[in-house]
């Protein structure tokens, strides 16, 4: 307000008598009505502070708030993500292995014998009287060769035979006539021969005795010859070894005949092949792991394709007491009765062995199974969820399951189909378990309202400064 509209307001408020003479007014009336200081403003004065510090600590709270509120949803939001990071797992326990271990192998099905038969001569196919299929006994002849070259030898054997004892017959004339001269000369009187003449029907006599030896050591030679011509003569006939089965013929009449086998780098052909049917022999060969388990009298079942349905008993006969090095097996050879000649040799035979089972062996499903650089490895569910690497050694491959020899006992919890980036240490969570803590609440509900959305701290503050205003 200025000067001129306050003063009329103070005369109207003066005292109505004058002012004492000679008193002096410290501070003229007027100057009261230029600064006036009503209670009003004051009172407004007041209400702005104490706004504006209400405003300020709100505005304070609100930054500390929201701070703090977005603090904890970052520490919820990394939660959260770690709990989605770990892997869900499904826990299995391994099962004990089979009371008694059903082991099949294949088998190799050979005849109780079996001989090739070659030709010991040189020359043709005369005839043949046996064919495939055909039972023969031993000694049976199977088919004869025409050897014109081998008789033309026997013949001129036979002939230097009876020259060479004629010559034992000259030789023998001139050593009685060397001993009769020698003994004649030996026995006459001193003086009617000489020591010389003596000497001379001696050295005769030896030298016919001599002669005589000669002729009769080539008798012996040229002997040997024929007897061994006539040897080969036998071997013109190709004869049965034992009673058997012709499983082979492989000539025919008139075919070269060229003496020797296939044995040893020979060239010449196979005739026929025979063999004993009455029982035969079956081969396996057996894993060296489970090679403890075999011993002599083991029975088995075996079967052939061709008779899905039958049963052959088998028995183990023997085994070879050693272990191949390049398969790492052992050999094994069973004994099966063939009495109704089902059992042909060169069959495919599949072996049950029945084993007695290793309380030590548990069985986990091969889904469960690591490969990794050290070999193969399981997941074991440890202390706190938290992952184990175990190498095992495993046994026989059971399908959809395996044995498992060494590294697991039946109360290990293994982890089924592990991640391959499974490392030893991770955590992980147990599907239908407690497994690791995964925030679901508050972070949850942070992520579906929002990350910008206002807090009730924040609505609140927002209230306070309306009601102030």
């Amino acid at each position: 307000m200025n000067q001129t509209e306050s003063r009329p307001e103070h005369d109207a408020h003066a005292p109505d008598h004058p002012p004492h003479a000679g008193s002096v007014d410290p501070q003229p009336a007027y100057s009261q009505s230029v600064h006036p200081l009503p209670q009003d403003a004051a009172q407004l004065t007041r209400k702005l502070r104490r706004a504006g510090t209400i405003a300020i600590a709100i505005a304070v709270l609100i930054a500390v708030t929201g701070i703090g509120i977005r603090l904890l949803q970052a520490r919820q939001i990394a939660q959260w993500t770690n709990a989605q990071a770990v892997p869900t797992v499904a826990v299995i326990t391994p099962q004990r292995g089979v009371t008694d271990q059903q082991t099949v192998l294949p088998g190799d099905v050979q005849a109780w014998y079996e001989a090739p038969i070659y030709a010991r001569v040189n020359g043709y196919l005369k005839d043949w009287y046996f064919d495939y299929g055909a039972h023969v006994k031993k000694g049976q002849v199977l088919a004869t060769i025409d050897a014109p070259d081998l008789d033309a030898e026997l013949a001129a054997a036979v002939a230097n035979l009876k020259a060479a004892g004629a010559q034992v017959g000259v030789r023998d004339a001139e050593m009685q006539f060397a001993r009769t001269t020698y003994i004649r000369w030996r026995d006459s009187p001193k003086g009617v021969v000489s020591e010389q003449e003596q000497e001379s029907k001696k050295a005769d006599f030896n030298s016919a005795q001599a002669s005589y030896n000669a002729a009769e050591a080539t008798v012996t030679a040229d002997q040997g010859v024929v007897d061994r011509l006539r040897a080969l003569e036998r071997y013109k006939r190709l004869v049965a070894p034992f009673d058997g089965v012709v499983t082979a013929r492989n000539t025919d009449i008139g075919a070269l005949i060229n003496a020797g086998s296939g044995a040893g780098g020979g060239s010449a052909p196979q005739l026929f092949r025979v063999a004993d049917l009455h029982e035969m022999r079956v081969f396996v060969q057996v894993p060296q792991q489970i090679s403890a388990g075999i011993h002599v009298g083991l029975s088995a079942d075996m079967y052939v394709p061709q008779y899905p349905q039958r049963i052959f008993k088998a028995t183990v006969a023997t085994t070879s007491e050693s272990i191949n090095r390049a398969a790492r097996t052992l050999l094994v050879e069973l004994h099966a009765d063939n009495g109704d000649a089902v059992l042909d040799p060169g069959m495919y035979a599949e072996v049950h062995f029945q084993l007695p089972g290793n309380p030590n062996i548990v069985r986990i499903p091969t889904s469960a199974l690591l490969f990794r650089e050290d070999g193969i490895q399981v997941a074991v569910l440890g202390a706190g969820d938290r992952v184990q690497l175990r190498s095992v050694t495993l046994g026989r491959n059971l399908g959809t399951e395996t044995e498992v020899l060494n590294g697991l006992s039946v109360t290990d919890p293994v982890i089924d189909s592990p991640p391959d980036s499974l490392a030893t240490g991770d955590l992980v969570r147990v599907a239908g378990g407690t497994g690791a803590v995964v925030g679901t609440g508050a972070v949850g509900g942070t992520l579906a309202s929002g990350l910008g959305s206002s807090s009730p701290a924040e609505r609140a503050a927002g209230d306070s400064i309306a009601r102030i205003n």
